[in-house]
């Protein structure tokens, strides 16, 4: 039977078997997979249903009505592809390639898929996203500390007997990696501002206030340091300016840092204690970094580890294999102009962009402050293209929709960003649509390029790759997955230690330490996105339907403005509002509500993004900060 991978942006990467009995997909886990280990989530468990959605985009639409207004009318695939390179062309004539944006993310992950349409774009030298969206800011900050943001091997934690999720709900979010650290036996520890799933799982949880992760972490050091309890031994061998770090945190009163973050001192002491006698591991989680105070939060958290003796005792990312061959930069004749991806709307509003091309992202459901993003594309003269699966909102909002097939219709590779396997992708079946290499080479063929680079076939760019990161292309068919091994690693700081006193963060004008800073919003709540458990941003939300739109209060909130549970009410700033249902909790601090993330508006009514901040966090390189977005909430 074919080898499948599951290829949303999870950290999972779940290797799976997949059949066609009767005409019906089937998928279950791959049981040979270490990390994945056959059986998969919820959302993986419901992938044939997804495969076979009934609203699945069938033929090409092109707009006949207003933007956002679903009229379209249905054209052969030669008709929309000829539009599509006309425009293309005519765009590049009239205002240069810089006007022309393709904007993409991770919504399928496969190597050829994800990489191989951006091949186009850098032969047309035009503007590409600088991408922000995610995990930027953490990035930045533990490349200020270790050079990297690729931490350990989680087949480590065999070795190991603790460890943290940190601003991480891994019990929906790495369901796979919660479950491999209980069958290695870790005591299992959260930091969260939410009592979450994983929280509720944990033997010890540590509930504190948002923006505070940086504050709680330099107590935690303070209290290892000045106990004594770090590793004396490689402190001295690989840590730059742990000194002055030490007479940083020296001036930290524990008072204090118990008062910002809400955790008692003896708390803090507890956890600095047991962290150190069990040399824990961190696993850093994405969603806290998207803020304000992201970048600092994660640069303090990153201290822990080799504090007490772990080179890299972290998990964030996973960078196993180069894939840079797929995408073709090589192809630009100039450098390219990067667009924030938290800015399009801006972009588009300053006339900036005048042609978008969208593919594995639904931006209309994904960015912040969708009002203003509506906006701008209705006002602004700008085509659209979206290729998708299905009508999303982004689809409602182009000029040109193309239909895109699934990954278990073409052949493809992946890599995790948690673990060190890539795996295989084959085709199990083909219903509807092309995949974003076969429109590329289309969209190629009608703007009359002759360059080879956009016509290999994606078995030839795969071989390429895999041949490029010295793997062998017959185990991986053989065995549906290989494992990348792990080179000597070093820590790539400019003093080639790992930096508790940053040189990089200084040269970006931040303090050489973490630094704690509160903010305040114009509005008293502070709202919360996270992702939901049946979803991957806005995936899914058509084809499963388990979504949850209420919107989480702290009893003492919801009297303080005399809600009860389940009244309706308006929340509201200055980015729009919304209308929901209240559901009281304990599991949400005072002070802080919770909106699930990036449901389809189209189908909702409204989702989160119509009241997030589309604000950037310029020094930990424009990443975003979703999480420092302030509401209020009255009863409708």
């Amino acid at each position: 039977m074919p080898f499948s991978v599951c290829t949303r942006d999870c950290y999972d990467t779940c290797s799976m078997v997949a059949e066609v009995k009767n005409g019906r997909l089937t998928v279950r886990g791959n049981p040979k997979h270490p990390i994945t280990a056959g059986f998969l989530c919820p959302k993986g468990a419901l992938l044939p249903k997804w495969f076979h959605a009934e609203d699945r985009l069938k033929a090409p639409l092109i707009r006949t009505g207003e933007r956002g207004s679903g009229e379209f009318r249905e054209a052969t695939w030669n008709e929309a592809v000829n539009l599509v390179a006309g425009r293309l062309r005519e765009t590049i004539e009239e205002h240069g390639s810089e006007s022309v944006l393709v904007y993409q993310y991770a919504g399928d992950r496969g190597v050829v898929n994800y990489a191989f349409p951006l091949r186009l774009f850098h032969y047309l030298n035009t503007s590409m996203l600088d991408y922000g969206i995610c995990d930027r800011a953490g990035q930045e900050a533990l490349r200020d500390v270790y050079g990297t943001a690729v931490g350990m091997d989680p087949e480590e934690l065999k070795n190991q007997r603790l460890i943290v999720y940190w601003g991480v709900n891994a019990f929906w979010t790495n369901l796979h990696g919660f479950m491999l650290a209980r069958r290695c036996g870790l005591e299992i520890w959260t930091v969260d501002v939410v009592r979450t799933e994983t929280a509720k799982r944990s033997e010890g949880f540590f509930q504190i206030k948002p923006d505070t992760d940086v504050l709680f972490a330099l107590g935690v050091a303070k209290v290892i340091i000045e106990e004594g309890l770090h590793d004396k031994a490689f402190v001295r061998e690989n840590v730059y300016g742990f000194e002055e770090f030490k007479n940083y945190v020296k001036t930290l009163s524990l008072d204090y840092v118990s008062m910002e973050t809400g955790i008692k001192v003896g708390e803090i002491e507890t956890f600095a204690r047991e962290f150190a006698e069990k040399r824990g591991v961190i696993h850093i989680g994405y969603g806290f970094q998207r803020s304000l105070a992201g970048g600092e939060a994660v640069r303090a958290i990153a201290i822990l580890p080799a504090l007490i003796g772990h080179s890299f005792g972290f998990i964030y990312d996973m960078k196993t294999i180069d894939k840079s061959y797929a995408e073709g930069a090589f192809l630009r004749t100039r450098p390219a102009r990067r667009i924030p991806q938290m800015k399009l709307a801006e972009y588009i509003e300053r006339g900036k962009i005048k042609f978008l091309y969208v593919y594995n992202s639904n931006p209309l459901a994904s960015l912040p402050n969708q009002n203003r993003l509506r906006k701008a594309l209705v006002e602004n003269d700008v085509f659209v293209v979206t290729h998708d699966i299905f009508l999303t909102d982004t689809a409602l909002y182009s000029d040109v929709v193309l239909p895109a097939n699934t990954f278990f219709e073409r052949l493809d590779i992946l890599d995790s960003y948690y673990h060190r396997y890539v795996a295989l992708n084959e085709p199990v079946a083909k219903l509807y649509g092309k995949s974003n290499s076969e429109v590329t080479r289309l969209l190629a063929k009608a703007l009359g390029i002759k360059n080879r680079h956009l016509y290999e076939s994606d078995e030839e760019v795969i071989k390429k790759v895999i041949e490029m990161n010295g793997l062998n292309w017959e185990e991986l068919r053989s065995k549906g997955f290989v494992k990348v091994q792990e080179k000597q690693r070093t820590w790539g700081t400019p003093s080639g230690k790992i930096e508790f006193f940053s040189q990089r963060a200084v040269k970006r004008g931040l303090s050489p330490f973490p630094k704690y800073r509160s903010f305040k919003g114009k509005y008293p709540l502070r709202l919360l996105t996270p992702t939901h458990r049946m979803t991957i941003t806005s995936q899914y939300h058509n084809t499963h339907g388990m979504i949850d739109p209420n919107l989480y209060v702290n009893p003492s909130d919801a009297k303080e403005r005399g809600l009860e549970d389940r009244d309706t009410v308006e929340v509201f700033n200055d980015n729009g509002s919304i209308r929901t249902e209240v559901r009281l909790t304990e599991d949400v601090p005072p002070g802080v509500v919770l909106l699930y993330k990036a449901f389809w508006a189209k189908l909702l009514g409204w989702n989160a993004n119509f009241l997030t901040e589309d604000k950037t966090v310029e020094k930990y390189g424009n990443g975003s900060a979703y999480h420092s977005t302030w509401v209020d909430v009255r009863k409708v």
